[in-house]
């Protein structure tokens, strides 16, 4: 089927210039005759793969030039984070200060949550994560101990230790 085709080796080419996003995307081939002969399909078969073909067009990378035109931000706009995403645990440090004050733990659950809130205020937002972990920490310590004591004396209640 391929009689008389023969392959002629390329000669060496310069590495493409341009940035990897240029590089990277090969560009569109040009549309080809509908009816080739047969020299011309010879001459397709030799240059299809090579990016820098004659088939291709060469075409200037358009990263450099906007790397050219975006060299100093003219407007800085300094935003602020959202203190108001912090969670204080104010409710939960009352609740376990109220009912569920088991060693004191939740006086301090409500003293971090406290200084929570003030922090926030101060925009202070890391000061504020750092403060509300704790309070988190004291808050699931004290309602995890005291939940665990009310099972206990129900436990005890229903069989006391006369029983056994």
């Amino acid at each position: 089927p391929f009689e008389g085709v023969a392959w002629t080796p390329r000669p060496p080419q310069a590495p493409p210039q341009g940035c990897f996003a240029c590089i990277a995307k090969p560009p569109a081939l040009r549309q080809a005759s509908p009816i080739l002969s047969p020299s011309s399909a010879v001459y397709l078969m030799e240059s299809k793969s090579c990016k820098g073909d004659s088939l291709r067009p060469a075409v200037p990378c358009k990263h450099s030039v906007e790397k050219k035109t975006m060299t100093n931000p003219t407007t800085v706009i300094e935003i602020y984070p959202d203190t108001t995403e912090v969670n204080d645990y104010y409710l939960w440090s009352i609740f376990n200060f109220v009912y569920l004050n088991f060693c004191c733990l939740g006086f301090i659950a409500l003293a971090y949550s406290l200084k929570v809130r003030d922090k926030k205020l101060l925009n202070d937002l890391n000061g504020a994560v750092e403060d509300a972990k704790t309070a988190r920490l004291f808050n699931i310590t004290s309602s995890a101990l005291a939940t665990f004591c009310i099972i206990l004396i129900f436990i005890f209640l229903r069989y006391p230790l006369t029983d056994y």
